[in-house]
């Protein structure tokens, strides 16, 4: 395909993905393609209703507009079948397809990897579900709450004796998302030297399972079940969260030699040498005492005084902010955080930007997220349909 059928000329501008995903988990894949210029196609249904009801939320809205920019949009009836065989045109030269429709749904429309793959060998698939593809629950309707619940994040989250608390950002979805984009990483990377594509699979429950990380590893090789710890780091002391004259701050300050800066810069010296602050183990058993003290002396200066102070000590701290005040941070500002990029409809948008950087190859958000069918034609002339054939599936309300 052209280059120049996308305006993007990113490293990934040589990929094609079909992406049949909604809601959050899936788009957070496919946009980690979008945003380095792969063309990706979102094929949507034709808009019925108030399309500010459908799954994904209000499509003028924040989340939608930050998910879906740097796509192209073909509404297609899938039911149709005159609309699966122009989807099977379209997969003949597509890199990837991703879907994390229920695990059953795609084979009801036929549009399941082994028919796919006959299609074109070369295609990987992507596959995004609640809770994985085979297995006593894969029906389950999966959100992203209810794999925090049976991942274990909501019972290490919260202050000790609280109960279960959710983590504030929908984090199985965000990170099933990027599990997924991984798996496309490889798959397409393997696919060089096999010259064949794969099915790639991850789930909420997966991905939210293997994000626990050290505190599964503490259970999986010591037996021990986390308890909530608050805003206290679970094994290390002391890191936490402490008042100060004028709110709060984040102090890190675990290690030996850090815990002695902490002292100096606290004015209590005394405070490294207590024997039951004297190592790491004392000071998590003594941790409310030492929570304490320290607080005793971070209260009687304010948190940008304490910041300044500790920072030269070279004691890892940092203010508390709140979503206003994060993108106000100087060094948030230097990070390029934001895309900024200009909706036909909505104007000026300032959009989330990526957590990586390259020395060459930049992310950019080169287009807005477009509205239903907005590229409807433009798309199906690339694949070979003429004019007769886009007017015939339009008034047959195939696209």
């Amino acid at each position: 395909m052209d280059d120049n059928a996308n305006p993007q000329a990113g490293p990934l501008s040589h990929l094609t993905v079909l992406d049949l995903s909604r809601v959050r988990t899936g788009p957070t894949a496919v946009r980690q393609l979008a945003d380095w210029g792969a063309r990706v196609i979102k094929i949507e249904q034709r808009p019925e209703g108030d399309a500010d009801q459908s799954l994904g939320g209000a499509k003028d809205g924040p989340d939608f507009q930050n998910l879906h920019r740097n796509k192209r949009s073909l509404t297609l009836d899938l039911k149709n079948s005159d609309g699966l065989a122009v989807f099977k045109k379209l997969v003949e030269k597509a890199d990837v397809v991703l879907e994390n429709y229920r695990p059953d749904v795609k084979y009801r429309l036929g549009i399941d990897y082994e028919t796919l793959s006959v299609i074109n060998p070369r295609l990987v698939y992507v596959s995004i579900s609640g809770f994985g593809e085979t297995g006593p629950y894969r029906t389950r309707p999966g959100f992203d709450q209810i794999a925090q619940g049976m991942g274990g994040i909501m019972s290490v989250t919260g202050l000790p004796g609280q109960g279960p608390v959710r983590t504030g950002i929908p984090i199985a979805d965000l990170c099933a998302g990027l599990y997924a984009a991984l798996g496309i990483f490889i798959a397409l990377i393997e696919r060089e030297r096999s010259g064949k594509g794969q099915w790639v699979q991850s789930s909420l429950l997966q991905a939210q399972v293997t994000m626990m990380d050290f505190q599964a590893a503490r259970w999986l090789l010591d037996g021990e079940v986390a308890p909530q710890a608050g805003n206290n780091h679970p094994t290390s002391a002391p890191t936490g969260v402490f008042a100060t004259k004028d709110g709060h701050i984040n102090i890190a300050a675990a290690g030996g030699v850090i815990f002695e800066r902490l002292a100096l810069a606290l004015e209590d010296p005394d405070m490294a040498s207590d024997p039951d602050y004297c190592d790491n183990a004392q000071r998590s058993r003594n941790r409310d005492a030492l929570n304490a003290r320290i607080e005793k002396a971070t209260k009687l200066r304010t948190s940008g005084d304490w910041i300044d102070r500790l920072n030269e000590a070279g004691v890892p701290c940092g203010p508390i902010y709140r979503m206003d005040e994060v993108f106000a941070d100087p060094q948030v500002q230097h990070l390029g955080l934001t895309f900024d990029t200009t909706h036909p409809r909505l104007g000026k948008q300032s959009l989330l930007g990526q957590g990586v950087k390259f020395s060459r190859s930049q992310p950019a958000a080169t287009t807005p997220t477009p509205d239903p069918g907005q590229h409807n034609e433009d798309i199906l002339r690339e694949f070979g349909f003429d004019a007769s054939q886009i007017a015939a599936l339009e008034k047959n309300n195939v696209i």
